[in-house]
């Protein structure tokens, strides 16, 4: 009889112990998903002239799949019109929320805005505001932003 309790109270512990481990990993992947697009979204709102190169790879470095793609592809234009307008974009992060989480991929809802001047300009700095859905994919460990669609 007591054998057979302690097995059950060993078999409950270990359902219990997994549940905890399922319930902290889903919450781990929540917090890393927001963090990854919030982050993305800073570097795509943070772009200057005199660092253009480091701020196109850290938006390739935090982007995997079709915006990836995109960004490699009109990157040496973005690069091509930041240096020659002197482009300085300041960009600040303003709310990000989780929409959705399934397995491996999230949807999440970002929303920044970004102070563009150009250096030794006369023109007043111009204040941009921008709300994104971005889908974020779990790549090898890593939370790498696979869409990004600015919301009108």
């Amino acid at each position: 009889m007591l054998g057979v309790l302690i097995v059950v109270l060993l078999v409950a512990a270990f359902w219990i112990g997994a549940a905890l481990r399922d319930a902290q990993t889903a919450a781990d992947d929540r917090q890393a998903a927001l963090r990854a697009a919030g982050a993305h979204a800073l570097h795509l709102l943070s772009v200057g002239y005199r660092s253009v190169d480091e701020d196109i790879e850290r938006i390739l470095d935090t982007s995997t799949g079709v915006a990836r793609a995109e960004y490699a592809r009109t990157a040496a234009e973005l690069k091509r019109s930041t240096v020659k307008d002197k482009i300085l974009q300041t960009g600040a992060l303003r709310a990000s929320g989780l929409v959705s989480l399934k397995g491996s991929t999230a949807q999440v809802m970002v929303v920044g805005d970004a102070v563009i001047r150009r250096d030794g300009g006369k023109d007043a700095p111009q204040e941009r505001f921008y709300r994104w859905n971005m889908e974020v994919t779990k790549v090898g460990g890593s939370w790498l932003v696979s869409q990004a669609e600015l919301v009108l």
